[in-house]
């Protein structure tokens, strides 16, 4: 039997020293394939993440999936010796993240040019509200901010009402993957094109205007600025979510072929026949006519009616999925994306599985989410302190 692959990432050495999403989430899908993660936290209370919305035996669960296969290190930054620890962690290490604002490393004598004498491979990913450079760099920014500031919020309501968010933290999340990806491009060029390290400066708001689409080539090529649509998507047709019985249905019918098929499955041949709607700007010009159509077959179903018919007609449609729906969805589970997870404290908690799949060296699950400074010792006897060293670090406060 032929050993198995290493995990992709094995032998890359991470120090994460964000807090609450962003840089931790980069940290996190790092550590899943393979990283060795090793997170720097103030000594006390750690990550401020450990005590958001729901708690289970002190710490938030939320925290199992954010911290799963990272190592705590409690050390308080605010002291020169504890900014030495962390640099002489730094000058291990193939990655650096950090989320605090724009000029903390620098002045806890960690700049980038600093951190480069002393690691020249290092990679240094920086996630900030507004980046790094530019008039708002010193502002503070969320995710939330980022999500307006990008142009996110003002498309999510329905016409004329408040602006609303997405309900999770997609600003910090988007932001966390692109320094991903930008993490992987500085080591690959570093391997394969022998480079230096390099800092990756990714802002919470230009990251979600990356994914924007067509929103500023339209308002230059046309002066057309997108205003928010409720649940359709302007200029493709038909795509929104239809009443039924007991829910809503969403219905993806704007490919040629398929619009066809919907309209045949609903008793509206005319409508799937009519040579003007036979491509999607043809249907756009009659979307109200369109939707009303799918709205008045949709209404009188139930919303599991409606996805069996739409299924064998193949017509993209889906149910708007609760947590619970979630869970109990046998597709989850039958692609490991609710794992089942064993916190520190003794509880067994279900979590999301890895994204991406990976068919050679897939993610895995290797270590439970750390209680703070779970692993102070370890690190620091593997950096050459003595035991004595890391007492006298303790009696003073600079670690935990």
């Amino acid at each position: 039997m032929n050993p198995p692959a290493p995990m992709a990432l094995a032998g890359v050495r991470v120090v994460e020293m964000g807090q609450l999403i962003a840089g931790p989430f980069a940290g996190k899908t790092l550590g899943e394939f393979g990283a060795d993660v090793v997170k720097i936290e103030p000594p006390g209370a750690g990550d401020p993440l450990r005590n958001w919305r729901l708690i289970q035996h002190g710490t938030s669960v939320w925290w199992q999936v954010q911290s799963r296969n990272k190592r705590s290190v409690a050390i308080d930054l605010r002291q020169a010796e504890g900014q030495q620890l962390a640099r002489q962690l730094i000058a291990e290490a193939d990655v650096l993240v950090e989320n605090f604002r724009p000029g903390t490393l620098e002045g806890w004598g960690m700049s980038p040019a600093e951190l480069h004498a002393l690691n020249p491979g290092l990679v240094i990913l920086r996630i900030s509200g507004y980046g790094q450079t530019g008039p708002y760099r010193d502002l503070p920014g969320f995710g939330v901010i980022g999500e307006a500031m990008g142009g996110l919020r003002h498309l999510t309501a329905e016409p004329g009402r408040v602006p609303v968010r997405v309900g999770v933290s997609i600003g910090d999340t988007l932001a966390a993957l692109h320094g991903v990806i930008g993490v992987m491009m500085a080591l690959y060029h570093r391997q394969v094109h022998g480079g230096a390290g390099q800092v990756i400066d990714v802002a919470l708001h230009e990251a979600v205007f990356n994914v924007m689409e067509s929103l500023i080539p339209e308002y230059s090529a046309f002066g057309a600025v997108r205003e928010a649509a409720g649940s359709a998507l302007p200029g493709i047709a038909p795509s929104n979510a239809y009443p039924c019985q007991d829910g809503w249905v969403l219905v993806a019918g704007n490919g040629d072929s398929i619009f066809k098929r919907l309209m045949a499955t609903i008793g509206r041949d005319d409508l799937g026949q009519a040579p003007d709607l036979a491509d999607n700007a043809g249907r756009v010009a009659r979307v109200a006519e369109i939707d009303a159509a799918i709205g008045a077959w949709t209404q009188p179903r139930t919303v599991q009616q409606v996805m069996d018919a739409l299924a064998t007609a193949r017509v993209p449609a889906g149910k708007v999925y609760t947590a619970k729906d979630i869970a109990e969805d046998p597709h989850y589970r039958a692609r490991d994306m609710i794992l089942q997870q064993r916190t520190r404290d003794g509880d067994t908690v279900e979590v999301p599985g890895i994204v991406p799949k990976l068919s050679a060296t897939p993610g895995t699950v290797r270590s439970n989410a750390p209680h703070v400074g779970d692993d102070t010792d370890a690190v620091l006897r593997e950096m050459g302190l003595s035991a004595e060293q890391i007492a006298t670090l303790r009696g003073r406060g600079i670690v935990q």
